[in-house]
């Protein structure tokens, strides 16, 4: 027995305002079925003693210390800026809010 059928592919799409030709609904249910099945064969195989990873290499953030550099004034890059008010770039809004 299929793990999803053609009238459940149909009722999602409804349900997700798809409209799906009879090929498609032919088509997707048969792809969801494969996969369906595909995840309750992986889900059968995981143990309980075998911790839940992303990736079974292990991985760690290749980081490096802050650190204080020079860099520019308020007024140094704001120089350029077409408008700014409290030290700060003014730009046109956008949103209509207050």
């Amino acid at each position: 027995m299929p793990a999803i059928s053609r009238d459940e592919v149909a009722h999602l799409a409804r349900l997700s305002r798809l409209a799906l030709t009879e090929e498609e609904l032919d088509l997707y249910a048969g792809q969801l079925d494969s996969i369906l099945t595909h995840v309750k064969a992986i889900s059968e195989v995981a143990a309980a003693d075998v911790p839940a990873t992303a990736s079974p290499n292990p991985a760690t953030n290749v980081t490096r210390p802050d650190e204080v550099l020079p860099c520019l004034t308020p007024e140094e890059a704001l120089s350029g800026a077409p408008a700014e008010e409290e030290q700060r770039f003014l730009v046109p809004q956008i949103l209509g809010e207050d």
